[in-house]
């Protein structure tokens, strides 16, 4: 069965026209309509179309273009190499048992096929290669874009058409522009990101590292490269994973493996989890004692990983800044006396005096002597 071109095939082959380059991979070729407009290109060199079904490579071998070559695949699995531009019109409609049409139908969700296209299409893109992609709205666009983050490509949307019950978008995907500086970095993978930047994980001299980078869209000026500074600071006082390198937009520190503080906390021993709040109150003080203030100590629900052998280590420096008075330590205190934190300390076996811990807090503020506070957590 051949799908005929429609409404989605010709707002993709507009893009195609535009933008189309190089060495050229269509997927899902059906009637050939994209392979067609690439090859009219003087930029486009050689065209591979590619289709799960043999009846569609029948009738594309027999299209009268010497740039286009047709071949049986099932998305990338008998593709070979890397290419310029990769071009896909997916099926995208949620299956339909009685039917059965791998022309319209993207899975029991729609969104299946575009998931498993965007994981396998990052081996096959050229560093400066393009993807142009087409998603409906019935697709659930939102989770494609989510997809494409995921595996580490960058995107926009290029074009749009509102058709009787549904919308048209076209993509164009590029790898994150990061990711191609870090040549000596390798297995690199999306890990999680938030309003600003985005973090990767990759193998750097066989170690595993984290690389944080500015998203693209986001409008924050200097926020990567002051957070790689202030790593870098508070390194020399053996606070936070270890900066490796950095760059324009990015930094890469060593990745460390754990749990975020709450979660460890509910696991651990009575003992293992005293020894790490003396830990973190004694970071705490270093960054006191610098006159620095990270801001983030009375909640710090994911700034602060523990890793297998019970070491606190604290995350996100991004608010890290310069103070005559730093809170960093009395922070902390709000946060162990806290409603959230008190119930799994309680199960622990460890009672922190409320009361006792505000005044031993004051007396911290005038003489930024500690040790009363540490006798608080046993």
């Amino acid at each position: 069965m051949i799908y005929e071109p429609r409404e989605d095939s010709y707002l993709l082959e507009k893009f195609v026209k535009q933008l189309a380059f190089g060495s050229v991979l269509d997927i899902g070729t059906g009637s050939g309509i994209q392979a067609k407009a690439a090859a009219k290109k003087k930029s486009v060199k050689k065209i591979l179309a590619v289709d799960v079904q043999k009846d569609v490579i029948v009738h594309c071998k027999k299209i009268k273009n010497m740039k286009i070559t047709c071949k049986q695949s099932n998305l990338f699995s008998k593709v070979t190499g890397k290419f310029d531009t990769i071009i896909f019109n997916p099926p995208y409609l949620p299956a339909d048992a009685t039917l059965g049409d791998l022309t319209v139908e993207g899975g029991k969700k729609a969104y299946e096929i575009v998931q498993k296209f965007l994981s396998k299409a990052g081996k096959h893109l050229k560093d400066d290669g393009i993807i142009l992609l087409l998603v409906s709205s019935l697709t659930n666009y939102h989770e494609c874009e989510k997809a494409m983050r995921e595996n580490a490509f960058d995107y926009k949307r290029i074009g749009a058409e509102h058709i009787f019950f549904e919308d048209l978008f076209v993509y164009e995907i590029k790898r994150f522009p990061v990711l191609k500086k870090l040549k000596d970095v390798k297995d690199l993978a999306y890990f999680s990101h938030g309003k600003r930047g985005i973090i990767f994980t990759g193998t750097f001299k066989g170690k595993k590292v984290a690389i944080k980078a500015k998203l693209p869209e986001s409008k924050a000026m200097g926020r990567i490269e002051h957070e790689a500074k202030a790593l870098g600071l508070m390194n020399k006082k053996k606070i936070g994973p270890t900066l490796i390198k950095t760059g324009k937009d990015f930094f890469v520190y060593r990745f460390v493996a754990g749990e975020f503080f709450p979660a460890w906390a509910e696991k651990a021993k009575k003992k293992e989890l005293v020894n790490c709040i003396k830990d973190i109150f004694k970071q705490c003080y270093e960054m006191d004692i610098m006159g620095v203030d990270k801001e983030e100590m009375h909640h710090p629900y994911k700034h602060i990983v523990v890793d297998k052998k019970g070491k606190p280590v604290m995350l996100d420096f991004e608010r890290l800044h310069h103070t005559l008075k730093p809170k960093n330590v009395t922070q902390f205190v709000q946060y162990l006396t806290s409603s959230l934190l008190t119930p799994i300390l309680q199960k622990k076996g460890i009672k922190i005096d409320k009361k006792k811990a505000r005044i031993a807090a004051a007396q911290y503020k005038k003489t930024k002597q500690f040790q009363e506070l540490l006798r608080l957590v046993r």
